[in-house]
């Protein structure tokens, strides 16, 4: 019997390569979400929900000191991170594919804006440099990796009709760039957003931004300020098209600079002491590697120093981040899928398609930090707030990205609004990407568990949290690598779900 009829006789030959992938993430999603700690142990959440509703019902936007000054923080050191991006990743996504700066790249981007501010703030303090650092770091090195995806893809036609003796330069800004200037522009602005949220959720750390308020406020119970400060930030994400113009840009970039707050003077001392004393191992800080070289009872104590942060840490931590990572993945799939369609004008109506894209906006506008934080005051501490809140925004960026795609399908004359036609029509074309899309995002909801330590649940950067508190860098950064290497692996293992033999994304099933 052939192949082909074998694969038509079997069972479930009905069965696709996209659903098979969906069920088994279902599935694991499931078990994760069964061994997870998902404990409501508040003692009356719906008084604290109501006080919170009382709060967006009545927003008190007189209620912050300062107010306009940490608006305007807010997107300064997300422009100025931005463009310090640009500056890092422009240059290298010409060399991106030599191994050394692909690793380097990686590395970089896999480490959250958070902890890299943690990691400022031991050299520069609340610099406005440990801001536009954070921001600046990571994003340039996705800034690399995307901008080099991106310039692949545009085809060599238009290069091969230049003359030979055109320079280098003119060949790749005419041969190369202008054909995807769009979306490689497109993918600034969006960059852009993002770093809005990343500004606002480093005000956590204590940087001048609206997350510094919004946090003061949901600690004290003042939820009407706090509701006033959600809205603003809302907004300002929702009509970021109408402000965020190209010819206000160079004005944007000037009183951002004039409007940084007073940088203080950086002892260079302690940043050598940082670099090559607070970091390293203790056998190395008292004076490294005799002249001997590597003995064995250096490597011992090397071993012993390493085995408790390894094994009570690292390991615990890893565990936790991995669990609560793949159930919220789970999550994000459901609510992402429900949204999408909600969002769909031709099937769910205007009135609810209006409705459910103004949800959407606010869940995605919304910093999954912020959300787990006002979770975790309504739940307690647990893993479910950390779920609830990467669900709900990482589900609604990929609704929104969704109905982007699906708003220029066409549709057929005789679509009856009802579940099978969209299910025919529509699904099929988007969920390829939707999954793709997932699988992308699961990197980030993976960055995101482990910041999410910082309030309190067990995961890596619960671990890495107390390291930098009880001023053991030597600790945090050994987790920090940890953090890195489970990104970069999870990197790996979803580019080759997503470009395996069997994977073809101009079908569904």
């Amino acid at each position: 019997m052939s192949a082909d009829r074998k694969r038509f006789t079997s069972p479930f030959a009905f069965v696709g390569y996209w659903q098979k992938v969906s069920c088994y993430l279902l599935l694991i999603a499931g078990i994760c979400f069964l061994f997870a700690d998902t404990e409501i142990i508040a003692l009356d959440p719906w008084h604290e929900l109501v006080l919170i509703a009382k709060g967006f019902v009545s927003p008190d936007f007189f209620a912050t000191e300062y107010l306009i000054n940490a608006l305007w923080q807010t997107v300064g050191f997300a422009f100025l991170g931005v463009s310090l991006a640009l500056c890092i990743g422009a240059p290298l996504s010409l060399i991106y594919h030599k191994p050394f700066i692909a690793c380097i790249c990686a590395f970089t981007r896999s480490i959250h804006e958070l902890f890299w501010a943690l990691l400022f703030l031991q050299i520069f303090g609340l610099s406005p440099l440990t801001g536009i650092l954070a921001i600046g770091l990571p994003y340039g090195a996705t800034f690399a990796r995307v901008f080099s995806d991106i310039l692949q893809q545009a085809p060599m036609t238009t290069s091969q009709t230049f003359a030979c003796n055109t320079d280098r330069i003119s060949r790749y800004i005419y041969g190369r760039l202008a054909h995807v200037l769009v979306p490689i522009s497109a993918y600034i602005r969006y960059r852009f957003e993002c770093g809005l949220k990343s500004s606002a959720v480093l005000g956590f750390v204590g940087m001048p931004t609206l997350g510094f308020y919004l946090e003061t406020a949901f600690r004290q119970g003042h939820y009407h300020q706090a509701a006033a400060l959600l809205i603003l930030f809302i907004s300002l994400i929702g009509t970021i098209h109408y402000w965020c113009r190209l010819k206000l840009l160079p004005v944007y970039w000037v009183i951002a600079v004039w409007s940084l707050p007073v940088v203080p003077e950086v002892d260079g001392t302690l940043i050598w002491r940082f670099i090559s004393h607070d970091i390293l191992p203790p056998m190395l800080q008292t004076g490294g590697v005799d002249g001997e070289g590597i003995s064995g009872a250096w490597l011992f104590e090397l071993a012993t120093w390493l085995k408790p942060i390894l094994y009570e840490q690292a390991l615990p931590g890893m565990y936790a981040t991995l669990l609560l990572a793949v159930a919220a993945l789970g999550m994000t799939y459901t609510i992402a899928l429900v949204a999408s369609t909600m969002c769909h004008r031709a099937f769910a109506g205007l009135f609810v398609g209006y409705c459910s894209r103004f949800m959407v906006l606010i869940c995605r506008s919304v910093p999954e930090y912020i959300f787990a934080f006002v979770f975790l005051l309504l739940l307690g501490p647990s893993m479910l707030p950390a779920m609830l809140a990467l669900a709900l925004h990482n589900g609604a960026l990929i609704a929104y990205l969704l109905t982007r795609q699906s708003d220029k399908l066409p549709t057929a004359d005789n679509f009856n609004q009802r579940i099978d036609s969209y299910a025919f029509e529509v699904l099929p074309a988007i969920y390829p990407n939707m999954m793709a899309l997932l699988f992308y995002r699961f990197e980030v909801i993976l960055r995101e568990t482990a910041i999410l330590g910082m309030l309190g649940v067990a995961t890596l950067g619960f671990y890495i949290d107390s390291n930098f508190a009880e001023i053991r860098y030597n600790g945090a950064i050994v987790l920090l690598l940890v953090t890195a290497l489970i990104n970069i692996l999870v990197d790996i293992a979803s580019r080759r779900l997503l470009h395996g033999k069997h994977n073809q994304l101009a079908r569904c099933c």
